[in-house]
């Protein structure tokens, strides 16, 4: 089947202005019973993230709740029900919504160095390109983490997306606390140049942005902070889905593809049919596919790609072949990349992409009898890879991040490195190179090479930690218990900070009969966590123990 992406612009971005919704609480209540039925008898499987037990309470706190609400606090908590499924295509349709919401007409963008203004309507052109500090007198780091209820946060890079326009919306602000009241206004405080100051902004009607890919394209009323006098590659041709262009002086053929869909003007297999006959015609030593803007389409499209790639064995090498990756790979193109890991030789470069490895995706529309607000609710799961290998995201083996400067200029720090690559040592399968070690008994080396690669900022995206977490509990769970607590004790020394760390090891010694041991490393995690969940658990576990205080 189709994997389409049916992407919320982020927020409460609506693409028309509808009117204020006059239905009332019990209109709104019996919409949610309906929403939660519906859930229970045909989207069941979706409580892998949030348990039913969990989230039907969080619907019998918003019935309750509903009589006293306004329009957008209801909407909100809507919002809010859905999103705790967590994932990317199951959420409300915010732009369909019988409720109106205003928004300020700022672009902005996460960058390494933080939260900049990368585009704006021209009256407001003051704030362009300054980084946002504070929003409503809240520190914009603890005002994102208020406005997460409200997202589908599939991973930190879904976040990290499709956050930023909830920063720039009254209502989003209002619901989530960052506000005491519903406002007119929103008060940024910005830095330039060292320098800080706060603007006070009048909020418009929600509509929607002048932008392809999460960036402004500029002209009439809108500006883009981007030097406009030249055009990196991943921002040329956004007219056409695809595009290639030969770079000459690094004999590389650079493909760009924004989405898993079928160009106007020409079909995805005839578009690679002259890509790669190109490749293997013309003097090319290395290839680099970029869906860094990629946010989905159709899967069923990935077979000229994958098929293509696996043929050329003139580029299909390590440090021939590169694949681009972001924030904003996702769905359709989750499965591509998931594909050409695992049947190509290619180095990915960038950051993580925004869906899980496996996950559910291809949603329906399911309106709600009353409000006749949409919802959709995935039911495909999309099992690319074998459960053990499921993670948040597939992450780079070369992690480049960019900066506001970079961007401002020009520069892509991304496509540099895999036009820069020459390091033979470059471990493409972090756990791997490090479950070959172990399996020789070489357990120096594990040590060695573990230290060495955390500590890499090129594997920084790797989360060794769980990975190496979980590596334990299958020895663990074989029955291999000091092979186990080699894991977990390497763990608690790559991570000692890590209170789940501790409390694996603990375990690991309680369940060979070394309580003492267990003990030790009991306190030591609820020393790390004394409020959160490890710590509740290690105090259980010591009670159980007999040793408990």
């Amino acid at each position: 089947m189709k994997n389409i992406l049916i992407l919320l612009l982020a927020g409460f971005l609506a693409a028309s202005i509808h009117a204020q919704t006059s239905l009332s609480a019990a209109g709104w209540q019996s919409d949610l019973r309906f929403l939660q039925q519906t859930v229970h008898k045909d989207y069941s499987f979706l409580f892998k993230k949030i348990t039913t037990e969990k989230w039907d309470a969080e619907v019998d706190k918003l019935h309750k709740s509903i009589p006293a609400m306004q329009p957008h606090e209801i909407l909100a908590g809507f919002g809010r029900i859905v999103s705790a499924f967590g994932y990317g295509h199951t959420d409300i349709g915010w732009a369909q919504a019988p409720v109106k919401t205003h928004i300020v007409p700022l672009n902005l963008y996460w960058f390494s160095d933080g939260i900049h203004v990368e585009g704006c309507r021209k009256d407001m052109a003051e704030a362009l390109g300054a980084k946002l500090l504070k929003v409503e007198g809240m520190a914009v780091e603890k005002a994102v983490e208020a406005l997460r209820p409200l997202l589908p946060v599939e991973n930190e890079q879904y976040f990290k997306a499709y956050i930023l326009d909830f920063l720039l919306v009254p209502e989003a602000l209002h619901v989530q606390g960052i506000t005491k009241s519903l406002k007119q206004t929103i008060t940024l405080s910005f830095e330039r140049d060292g320098k800080s100051f706060d603007k006070t902004f009048k909020t418009v009607p929600a509509f929607r942005f002048q932008r392809k890919y999460s960036f402004v394209t500029p002209g009439g009323d809108w500006l883009s902070v981007r030097d406009q006098s030249t055009t990196p590659h991943y921002l040329k041709n956004l007219d056409k889905i695809y595009y290639f262009e030969y770079l000459p002086e690094r004999k590389t053929l650079y493909v760009r593809q924004s989405q898993m869909l079928d160009d106007k003007d020409e079909t995805i297999a005839n578009f690679y049919k002259r890509v790669f006959d190109y490749a293997e015609k013309n003097d090319v030593e290395r290839f680099v596919l970029d869906v860094r803007l990629n946010g989905g389409g159709n899967n069923y499209k990935n077979k000229p790609i994958v098929k293509g790639l696996i043929r050329a064995k003139k580029i299909n090498q390590p440090g021939k072949l590169f694949v681009l990756i972001g924030r904003r790979t996702f769905s359709a193109c989750q499965n591509l990349v998931n594909e050409l890991h695992t049947y190509t030789d290619a180095i990915f470069v960038g950051e993580p992409t925004s869906e899980n490895i496996n996950f559910y995706g291809d949603n329906r529309r399911v309106e709600l009898p009353n409000s006749k607000l949409p919802v959709f609710l995935s039911f495909a799961w999309w099992q690319d890879k074998p459960q053990w290998e499921n993670d948040d995201w597939l992450a780079p083996q070369l992690a480049v991040d960019m900066s506001f400067a970079d961007y401002r200029s020009n520069r892509d720090p991304v496509l540099e490195t895999a036009l820069n690559f020459a390091d033979p040592n470059l471990v493409l399968d972090p756990m791997g190179h490090l479950r070959e070690l172990f399996v020789a008994g070489n357990m120096d080396a594990v040590q060695t090479e573990a230290a060495r690669m955390v500590n890499d900022a090129k594997y920084r995206y790797v989360n060794f930690e769980e990975k190496i977490n979980r590596a334990g509990y299958d020895l663990l769970n074989a029955k291999q218990s000091d092979s186990a607590q080699f894991v977990f004790r390497l763990n608690t020394q790559l991570f000692p900070q890590s209170a789940n760390a501790w409390d694996s090891l603990a375990e690991a010694h309680y369940l060979a009969g070394q309580k003492d041991k267990a003990v030790e490393y009991y306190l030591k995690a609820i020393e790390l966590d004394p409020n959160g969940s490890t710590g509740d658990n290690a105090r259980s576990m010591l009670e159980e123990i007999g040793k408990g205080k």
